[in-house]
């Protein structure tokens, strides 16, 4: 945030239906207002009456203010996009993130939480950076790929089932139940035929999305999948990311946990992860171990010094998601070594 004699610290908290603001102001003399709250529709309609109560409130919606709310996956989108379009500077935090810095908290009150967001942005607003805008392309790119996820959670639980019911069912009531669910499985089937058509299209229509897609295929490990779920969870790399944050994000850079002389455990990852990314990453390390000649070497030569097999598959994970920041960074795909001549 800029050094100015008046900012405006804004938090919000956002559900389905409404949204409840907090607003203090930093007064000329340095001093803090008392605190303001209002409750909105979270709807044009309540946008409209947002505007005018900060109007009243003289609240400047250029630098010199800036709203923290946390993700909220969809409900938070008309509120960034009206934010957006206001000038409104805004910082979509990590909901996790804010939630430990609140410290011990007990209960749920929405007024509340928005008042702790609008404390956290009082005291992080030097260090905290506007948020980008994600553009309708990648929005549209999730929501497509979250449906695809719905239909394939279905599917399997669906197919799951018959499985079970073939084995403890007699063959005439597996056949009466298997006709009833068939249709069900097969109507999934197609369903996720068309979003994944949907999603390609949707690629090969934006010269931004399908630019990015096509570096991040050259990667060894990264297939379609992957790539789209990598530009889905960094809004296309819009930010800029690096390989150890990329590693961070997806639960496979190892922590080390030391403390004075009595505790000296050995490096491990956190449970604190995004475990879609991760559970991607792990098919795709498997993959290039059988299929990639450098990485299948690599794993070889690790197991042979005596390193456990789940060890060496989370390297060649962070391999590859810095081979994904460097063809992210450079903008051009990945040209694999070639192995020296003998």
């Amino acid at each position: 945030m800029p050094s100015t004699a008046i900012c405006f610290y804004l938090g919000a908290d956002i559900s389905q239906d409404h949204i409840d603001v907090a607003l203090r102001i930093r007064k000329e003399d340095h001093s803090l207002s008392a605190l303001q709250s209002i409750r909105i529709d979270n709807s044009k309609k309540g946008f409209a009456l947002l505007h005018k109560w900060l109007l009243k409130a003289s609240v400047q919606l250029g630098g010199q203010a800036l709203m923290v709310i946390e993700n909220t996956g969809v409900y938070h989108r008309a509120l960034m996009r009206w934010c957006h379009a206001a000038g409104l500077p805004l910082y979509i935090g990590n909901a996790t993130g804010l939630h430990h810095s609140f410290g011990i908290v007990r209960g749920k009150d929405d007024r509340v939480d928005a008042e702790r967001l609008c404390t956290y942005c009082l005291h992080h607003a030097d260090t905290l950076k506007s948020s980008r805008v994600v553009s309708e392309a990648v929005l549209q790119l999730k929501d497509l790929y979250a449906v695809r996820s719905r239909l394939l959670r279905q599917k399997a639980a669906h197919c799951q089932h018959l499985l079970q019911l073939k084995r403890s069912e007699s063959k005439a009531v597996y056949a009466a139940l298997a006709q009833g669910l068939r249709p069900a499985i097969q109507g999934l089937k197609t369903s996720l035929q068309k979003i994944e058509a949907a999603i390609k299209e949707l690629i090969m229509g934006n010269e931004a999305l399908e630019a990015r897609y096509r570096v991040l295929l050259s990667v060894p490990g990264v297939g379609h999948v992957t790539a789209v779920y990598l530009i889905c969870c960094t809004n296309n790399f819009s930010e800029g990311v690096s390989g150890k944050s990329l590693a961070c994000y997806a639960g496979v850079a190892p922590f080390g946990k030391q403390s004075g002389t009595s505790i000296r455990g050995r490096a491990r990852v956190h449970p604190m992860a995004n475990k879609e990314l991760k559970k991607l990453l792990h098919q795709g390390a498997r993959s290039v171990v059988v299929h990639k000649e450098e990485f299948r070497s690599y794993y070889e030569r690790k197991k042979a010094e005596g390193k456990h097999d789940l060890c060496v598959i989370n390297a060649i994970k962070n391999k590859i998601l810095l081979r994904v920041a460097s063809v992210v960074t450079k903008g051009r795909k990945y040209e694999e070594k070639r192995p020296a001549a003998a």
